[in-house]
């Protein structure tokens, strides 16, 4: 798999909300990894144009950090921007 157990540890333990291996259920954690995973399969998709199957799972994936954002920002704004930021992410 492209993302090991350590890889995973190391996205919760640097944003996540509680800043500890084991915090993944924060938005922040979980938006962080997210991102991560766009970011692979954008790569995967930029070499396999045809492949349509990875095309509608980054579209889900987009979908979900986008409701996490959302849910983020009407619920605690300083942390949604904080997030922001951290990720080079832009609405």
């Amino acid at each position: 798999m492209y993302l090991s157990k350590e890889k995973k540890q190391e996205i919760f333990e640097n944003h996540g909300r509680l800043k500890s291996k084991t915090d993944t259920g924060s938005a922040e954690a979980q938006i962080a990894l997210f991102t991560h995973r766009i970011s692979h399969l954008t790569e995967h998709l930029k070499k396999n144009k045809k492949d349509f199957s990875t095309q509608q799972g980054l579209l889900k994936l987009v979908g979900k950090r986008r409701k996490l954002l959302n849910y983020l920002q009407h619920k605690d704004i300083e942390r949604y921007r904080a997030i922001i930021a951290e990720l080079n992410l832009r609405k």
